[in-house]
This record gives structure tokens, sequence and C-alpha cells, in this order.
């Protein structure tokens, strides 16, 4: 029975572990394709890159909440695991 809890407290900080690197990579690919889409835009259309630039940092800051959200809840299956 004991083995059997250490053995499931072991897999989720592995699962833990998994998962923010997962959430990390995620978030690093979309941030990737939203600045390649921001810069083709600004390329076809200069006149309006200053909007897109805003628009694009404000993206990029929502991506990076969500991903700091999902590595906080894999931390927490890590430590509380």
């Amino acid at each position: 029975m004991i083995g059997t809890i250490l053995q499931a407290a072991a897999l989720a900080k592995f699962g833990g572990a998994i998962g923010a690197g997962i959430v990390a990579i995620g978030a690093a690919i979309g941030i990737g394709k939203l600045a390649k889409s921001t810069m083709e835009a600004s390329a076809r259309q200069p006149e309006i890159a200053g909007g897109l630039r805003t628009t694009a940092i404000i993206i990029g800051a929502l991506i990076e909440g969500v991903c700091l959200f999902g590595v906080l809840v894999c931390l927490l299956a890590v430590v509380n695991g």
C-alpha cells in the first residue's frame, strides 16, 4: 500500500515536470507564430506596423500569462504530489 502511494507521488512529480516543459514549448511555438505573422503583415502594409506591434505585444503577454498559469498548475502537482 505504501509502495503504491510512493509510486503515485513519484509519477505525479514526473508528470508535473513533463507538463511544465510541454506548456513552455507550447508558449514558445505560439509566440513564434505570432511574431512570424506580425512581421509578414508589417512587410505587406508598413503603414500599420505600429498598431500591429501593439497588438502583438498584448497577445504575447496573454500567451505568457496562460503559460505561467500552466506552469504553476504543474508545480502544484510536483509539490503536492
